[in-house]
């Protein structure tokens, strides 16, 4: 049998509660002519889904959507075999069918896995959609000059770690916004920022205004709301902000209105020629960019000049629990779930 999470009612209140979810029993489904059937190993957990679950009718009652790291079971689909290792959205259920251009919305289509390079869990991490997120957002939107000063909201997060090290080596001074101590050590000591503030602080904006004496140049958007208002006085003119998420409205009943209060709220103060704010596409934006993204990442990784941590979550019933804490900033690094053992680890 097949456990599989589905999307039991489409929250409107803005919290993520068990009563969104419900856990179901079917049998294995059978691939079909050009399909795969896939075990789900890893389940990536991102902020996306809620809005995805709260904006969208039709996904009631669906499996909950999201990016795994799978292992063909049994293949009908020319080029993949029992045993290869893939990246696909199986979603939340241990096992998953995955076809010539199904499940995958038209980018990083199901590609298989290569362990020797770095471990299979980076797939839906720092050599996945997170990575080429913080690639696009800030290498290709943004395109930063050495000197320049570049701030990462959700710093400790697994898009915010990735936007810094990459800051780092294209030699740029790089500061943090994160939670907890623990949170903003591990930005500073272990990825290397030059500096974290805590969004925790009484006074915000002028830790941010301490920690950039020359201003901001460039500000990679992870949160909103009143850590976005606190930096907006610091930017300078000319700046590039891209808006990668605002987690602090994903709740809002009202997500489109919350987004246009975004880019309202930075008017009075910069023409929109002085500051580019662009949402990220996951269309042929991020696509175009993909071969270049995933051979200089795999470069870094490997040479060890890009770290990650990872939050990780044994077993698929703990799916709900740890979105939760996610959602609430219980997470420290890329959240995911292992669904099922990982065959490429040494205790396997």
């Amino acid at each position: 049998m097949n456990t599989q999470y589905l999307l039991a009612s489409r929250p409107v209140d803005g919290i993520a509660a068990d009563e969104h979810f419900r856990a179901v029993q079917t049998p294995i489904p059978e691939p079909g002519p050009n399909q795969m059937l896939t075990r789900t190993i890893y389940l990536s957990l991102d902020p996306y889904q809620w809005n995805r679950w709260r904006s969208d009718p039709d996904v009631v009652g669906e499996v909950c959507h999201g990016r795994t790291v799978s292992q063909v079971v049994r293949s009908n689909l020319t080029g993949y075999e029992a045993g290869d290792l893939i990246f696909n959205t199986n979603g939340w259920q241990e096992y998953g069918l995955t076809g010539d251009g199904i499940s995958v919305f038209g980018y990083m289509f199901p590609r298989k896995l290569n362990p020797s390079i770095a471990p299979i869990s980076t797939a839906v991490g720092v050599l996945g959609m997170l990575g080429l997120t913080a690639y696009a957002g800030l290498v290709v939107q943004c395109a930063p000059r050495a000197g320049e000063t570049v701030v990462v909201s959700a710093a400790s997060g697994g898009v915010g770690q990735a936007v810094g090290q990459i800051a780092k080596l294209l030699g740029c001074r790089v500061v943090g916004i994160a939670g907890a101590p623990e949170k903003c050590r591990f930005v500073i000591e272990t990825l290397g920022f030059d500096a974290c503030v805590s969004h925790r602080s009484e006074d915000l904006a002028g830790d941010l205004d301490a920690a950039c004496p020359d201003g901001i140049d460039i500000y990679f958007e992870n949160v909103g709301g009143p850590v976005f208002d606190a930096v907006l006085p610091n930017v300078n003119r000319g700046a590039r902000i891209s808006l990668c998420g605002i987690i602090s409205d994903y709740a809002n009943d009202d997500f489109e209105s919350a987004v246009a209060n975004w880019f309202a709220r930075g008017e009075p103060t910069f023409s929109q020629q002085n500051v580019t704010a662009q949402r990220l596409s996951v269309g042929n934006f991020v696509r175009d960019y993909q071969d270049r993204f995933l051979a200089e990442m795999s470069a870094w990784v490997q040479a060890g000049q890009v770290t990650y941590k990872e939050d990780r979550w044994p077993g698929l019933d703990q799916a709900p629990s740890a979105f939760r804490a996610m959602m609430a900033g219980r997470n420290f690094g890329k959240t995911l779930v292992r669904v099922s053992e990982d065959p490429t680890l040494p205790s396997a």
